[in-house]
């Protein structure tokens, strides 16, 4: 354990994360899954990618944002889940400023994500409320405003909270009880007055939870009233499976993120908490891929074309 003795305290310079310590007898089956899920994420969203790169004809704004939303996931879950994985093998340590790189990052791509599936759900909504100006109101110019905005104040809020964290002083256990640098678990081994940082936590959680989530139940709302104009048939239900779908993955990941940052006194169980991360950090980014785009027509027929094309070539 690296420290600096300062008086007669010795600073923390160095962290080890307990990750599962609860449950050791199924590290290697948690080791084997979650590889399986991670690995599994990385292709789904590389495929997205690529699919929507490679064809032109889905060079459109749902899909530039769904594009984003796959290489913000592999940056996400790949900030987290490698150290996780290593932690099943070995007791893993993370120095003092890796600890709060780790969490700047994860938290600034979850703040992003926070925003862009804000954006989504605006953009859906005014695809199907209003189809006739669509193409002018989201615009190239547009559309890359808005992930910028996204992007910019992503990482503007979390590197407000990491430089109130870089302020606080770690002298008594240096054992994280968690498998990544969140928040909560890292403050809590503060020996100095951590208020001012969880208080500004707080309200940026607040704000950056409950407005986005807010602003997608309201364009999924008037979604749906346009929807249940469109008589029924295929297109009708076509539309309810994927605003349902939509609306599932988006409430797993905000609803769990409200109750980690907005109300974290409701989970009594460290190993419920660990569980509920695990939710948002692995769960919600192999879903992704799936509901939002691998499901659609449009996205297996390139990805076909693009496998045949390879195949074709492989064979002269």
């Amino acid at each position: 354990m690296e420290t600096t003795f300062t008086g007669n305290q010795s600073i923390i310079r160095e962290f080890v994360f307990l990750g599962f310590s609860e449950l050791p007898d199924q590290h290697l089956l948690f080791f084997i899954f979650l590889t399986i899920i991670y690995l599994t994420t990385i292709l789904g969203n590389m495929l997205v990618i690529v699919a929507v790169v490679s064809s032109p004809g889905l060079h459109t704004p749902m899909y530039f944002f769904l594009a984003n939303l796959s290489f913000l996931e592999i940056l996400y879950t790949s900030t987290v889940v490698p150290k996780m994985l290593a932690g099943f093998l070995r007791k893993e340590a993370i120095s003092l400023a890796g600890c709060l790189l780790q969490f700047f990052i994860f938290g600034s791509l979850a703040t992003t994500e926070c925003f862009l599936l804000a954006i989504m759900a605006y953009d859906r909504y005014l695809a199907i409320c209003y189809p006739l100006r669509y193409s002018l109101l989201m615009g190239s110019k547009h559309c890359v405003g808005l992930v910028v905005t996204a992007w910019l104040s992503g990482f503007s809020v979390d590197g407000l909270i990491v430089i109130l964290m870089a302020q606080l002083k770690f002298c008594g256990s240096n054992h994280i009880d968690h498998f990544y640098c969140d928040f909560m678990p890292v403050v809590g081994l503060a020996c100095s007055d951590s208020r001012v940082v969880q208080v500004t936590t707080f309200i940026l959680s607040v704000i950056c939870l409950t407005i986005p989530f807010g602003l997608i139940l309201i364009s999924y709302a008037h979604i749906l009233v346009a929807v249940l104009k469109v008589p029924t048939g295929a297109s009708r239900r076509k539309a309810f499976s994927t605003c349902s779908s939509h609306l599932a993955v988006v409430s797993t990941f905000y609803g769990t993120l409200m109750v980690m940052y907005i109300a974290p006194s409701a989970v009594h169980s460290k190993l419920l908490s660990k569980v509920f991360a695990l939710l948002y950090t692995v769960v919600t980014p192999i879903f992704n891929p799936v509901i939002y785009t691998l499901r659609n027509k449009e996205v297996h027929q390139v990805l076909k074309k693009l496998l045949c094309n390879k195949q074709y070539g492989n064979s002269f």
